[in-house]
C-alpha cells in the first residue's frame, strides 16, 4: 500500500473530508488528494503533520510497520521509557504477565 492510500484509509476512518486535513497540516484539500492519488509526495515535514493529526506514527503512516500505535499507547510508551531500568523492568514483567494470563485464558475458551 502507497503512502497515499493510507493517508485516505486513515482520513476516511477518522470521517474527515480532505479539506478538514488539509487545514489540519496546512495545506489544501486539493494538495491532500494528489498525495492520495499519488501525484505527489509529502515531504518529511508534511508528512510528521498528517501522522499527528491522523494520530497513528509515521512508520504506520509510511507502511513500514502495521502496527498502529495511538498517541495514547505512544504516551505509555515514551513513560515507560524514561523510567529507570529497575523500575522499567517492573512494568515491563508486570505487562509480559499479564498478556501470558490473556493468553492462557482464550486458549481455554476457544
Amino acid at each position: 500500500m502507497t503512502i497515499g492510500e493510507h493517508i485516505m484509509l486513515l482520513r476516511k476512518n477518522k470521517k474527515l473530508s480532505q479539506a478538514a486535513l488539509g487545514k489540519a497540516v496546512g495545506t489544501s484539500g486539493d494538495i491532500i488528494g494528489r498525495y492520495e492519488r499519488g501525484i505527489i509526495t509529502p515531504s518529511i515535514e508534511v508528512i510528521m503533520k498528517i501522522a499527528d493529526a491522523l494520530e497513528v506514527s509515521i512508520d504506520f503512516l509510511v507502511g513500514k510497520t502495521s502496527l498502529e500505535i495511538d498517541k495514547q499507547t505512544m504516551k505509555r510508551l515514551e513513560d515507560i521509557s524514561s523510567l529507570s531500568v529497575e523500575n522499567k523492568d517492573f512494568v515491563l514483567k508486570m505487562v509480559d504477565m499479564a498478556i501470558q494470563n490473556f493468553k492462557t485464558k482464550q486458549a481455554y475458551t476457544s
